[in-house]
């Protein structure tokens, strides 16, 4: 298998992985389909304000771990074994893949999450420092303004300025973390036209749940 061959092989790969849609059948187990719900996405935040803090932290547990697995696996156990595969280049290509499947899985018809908990555990995994500087900032803006969104959109934003820093503008990494950027801000694209309108929700309001 040639170099482009495996990279191919490891973005379907994580997009399996990606489709593993914790917040749906979060909400399956709750009699409920939570994409009818709130914002009307399956991830954590939408959970958190249909079901609360416990069933918030079981969905974005597992949006984080199927992000951050496969990137630990690929980077650490498989790339490095395949002569000239770059471990760094095949984890943010496996992280990518599952950013992917949690925004678009095939089964749910491609309507899925956001990807910024999946994201953020790709980038956690590829080099701890961003994972801790991208909690850091979603936190300060969340105790500042209580938006998770604007949290999110200045963290996927943060990704392009630590990477460049920390692997010194390296231009296919750049690349690949510039397409994380991308999706989280496209997939917030409503919520910062409510940010604008200054209609968007703030963390800690809730759903009520039609029985």
């Amino acid at each position: 298998m040639n170099h482009f061959g495996f990279y191919l092989l490891i973005l379907v790969i994580g997009y399996f992985c990606g489709c593993i849609q914790s917040g749906y059948f979060v909400g399956r187990a709750n009699g409920i389909d939570i994409r009818d719900y709130g914002s009307g996405n399956a991830g954590s935040t939408n959970v958190l304000r249909v079901l609360g803090k416990g069933w918030a932290a079981v969905t974005f547990l597992g949006d984080f771990f199927k992000g951050f697995i496969p990137v630990m696996i690929v980077g650490l156990l498989v790339a490095p074994k395949i002569p000239g595969v770059d471990p760094k280049l095949a984890q943010l290509i496996i992280g990518f893949g599952a950013v992917l499947g949690h925004d678009y899985p095939f089964f749910l018809k491609f309507k899925g999450g956001k990807g910024v908990a999946t994201s953020a555990a790709v980038m956690t995994a590829f080099d701890w420092r961003m994972g801790l500087i991208s909690v850091i900032i979603f936190l300060i803006v969340l105790v500042l303004t209580r938006y998770v969104s604007l949290g999110s959109c200045l963290v996927s934003i943060g990704f392009l300025v630590e990477m460049a820093i920390f692997q010194h503008f390296r231009p296919d990494l750049m690349i690949m973390t510039f397409l994380y950027t991308f999706f989280i801000i496209y997939r917030h694209r409503t919520n910062i036209q409510r940010l604008l309108s200054g209609t968007e929700s703030k963390i800690g309001q809730k759903v009520e749940i039609k029985k």
